[in-house]
């Protein structure tokens, strides 16, 4: 059974509490969001799910298996995506060779042919310029790019940090209808880091809500969607 559970994590940047017993689960086929105001530790928490931070305390099981503290290439391997924030992407190379990289730490050639075709299929606009340069492209073609590079690494969960950040409107609304069919096609998991707050409840099933590095409040997206503390006290919105 491939869940993510975080048990109560602790992380540090230098003398700076980051996260302080951070507890969600992610099930399988699902999308969880993570909401929260920037420096909430919503990126911080998917930093020590993917490896490029070690928590000091807690646990972090995937498949029934301890993960934190593992190395982000051991994470991969073991089927945990991440798109970071701001995409990311390898401006000086190709469409296609981007996609390749995401594929770095497989041996299985034809596997990754294939999901290059499989991602094409799934962003047509990548496929019209897989011979342009990754920093000639939009915002929103350089977002499904980074999504499509994590797709390379044959995923069952794909962690997003912010994906709909600096993107208009119609554009967002595509990014998250595949996300959508990612969960229902290719039954991956999905943890969602976003500040969109109501597009992010209206694809995921169960949201988590942090403010400090710590998850205040939790619940289905619709009991969250419903609920004015989480827009007042820790979005800051009313």
């Amino acid at each position: 059974m491939s869940s993510l559970i975080v048990e109560n994590i602790k992380a540090n940047y230098g003398p700076i509490t980051a996260l302080k017993d951070t507890s969600l689960v992610v099930p399988e086929k699902a999308i969880v969001t993570l909401l929260g105001a920037n420096g909430a530790g919503k990126s911080t928490t998917l930093k020590c799910i993917s490896g490029v931070v070690k928590p000091v305390s807690g646990s972090i099981t995937w498949a029934n298996k301890e993960i934190g503290g593992q190395s982000p290439n051991s994470i991969t391997r073991k089927g945990i995506a991440q798109v970071p924030e701001g995409r990311r992407i390898f401006k000086d190379l190709s469409v296609t060779e981007n996609l390749e990289m995401g594929g770095y730490t497989r041996s299985d050639r034809a596997g990754i042919e294939a999901d290059l075709e499989d991602i094409f299929e799934l962003f047509p606009r990548l496929k019209e310029r897989h011979k342009q340069l990754g920093g000639s492209l939009s915002g929103g073609e350089q977002q499904m790019l980074a999504i499509g590079r994590g797709l390379m690494a044959d995923p069952q969960l794909l962690m997003l940090d912010e994906p709909s950040l600096g993107l208009a409107p119609i554009v967002v609304s595509q990014i998250f209808e595949t996300l959508q069919k990612l969960v229902e096609e290719r039954e991956l998991a999905i943890l969602l880091v976003e500040q969109n707050m109501k597009m992010a409840l209206r694809v995921s099933s169960f949201g988590y809500v942090m403010r400090l590095g710590q998850i205040m409040i939790s619940g289905s997206s619709e009991e969250l969607e419903d609920n004015k503390e989480v827009y007042e006290s820790y979005l800051g919105t009313a």
